[in-house]
């Protein structure tokens, strides 16, 4: 054998090898780029996923933070109804008179001495106005005089020095009383409320 085909031999072989080492080289580029792109494909989906998952908890979080401003804004506008409801309660009361303040005063009056012992003195608190049925109503009973004006809508307060007793019957007790046990049907009336609660 010649040296000329020795060293062709040798070309042949490492031709053979080089093409062998780019075919597997060129295998293998393609085995990472399709494993890169099956791992950039699944990051994709991932992401996607978790920007559905957001969106969603977003839209949950500012689903339910609005449910909770719109009860929010309700009750207040409830409360508010309410207040207004009250007041007008008061003014109404407040502008009784004649036959009805007088009944409803005495009343009153008649109810707030019974609490006390016969024989002690006793002074009466009347509502800004009512000095003159108060002198009135009092003529019929014996130890018990005007004692001055009390913050309220009407009714009396009667006191005794002898027993430091003090009963409140106001009107505004009164309504106070009957206010706080009709409050929720007061409620219901006003809005309508057949359906329940959110």
């Amino acid at each position: 054998m010649s040296l000329e085909t020795v060293v062709e031999e040798i070309r042949d072989e490492a031709r053979s090898q080089a093409e062998e080492i780019h075919e597997e080289a060129e295998q293998e580029a393609d085995r990472i780029v399709e494993e890169a792109e099956q791992e950039a494909d699944e990051i994709i989906q991932e992401a996607e996923r978790e920007v559905e998952r957001e969106i969603s908890q977003e839209r949950e979080q500012k689903l339910s933070s609005a449910k909770l401003e719109a009860k929010h804004e309700r009750m207040e506008a409830r409360r508010e109804a309410i207040a207004q409801a009250r007041e007008q309660v008061e003014e109404r009361i407040a502008d009784l008179s004649g036959d009805e303040r007088r009944e409803l005063t005495r009343e009153l009056l008649e109810d707030a001495l019974a609490e006390f012992d016969e024989g002690e003195e006793l002074a009466v608190h009347y509502a800004p106005g009512d000095e003159d049925l108060i002198e009135d109503l009092l003529s019929d009973y014996d130890g018990v005089h005007v004692a001055g004006e009390y913050d309220c809508l009407g009714g009396v307060v009667v006191e005794s020095e002898e027993s430091r007793v003090r009963v409140k019957n106001t009107f505004d007790s009164v309504l106070d009383d009957v206010w706080e046990d009709e409050l929720k049907q007061i409620s219901n009336r006003l809005f309508d409320e057949g359906d329940e609660e959110e």
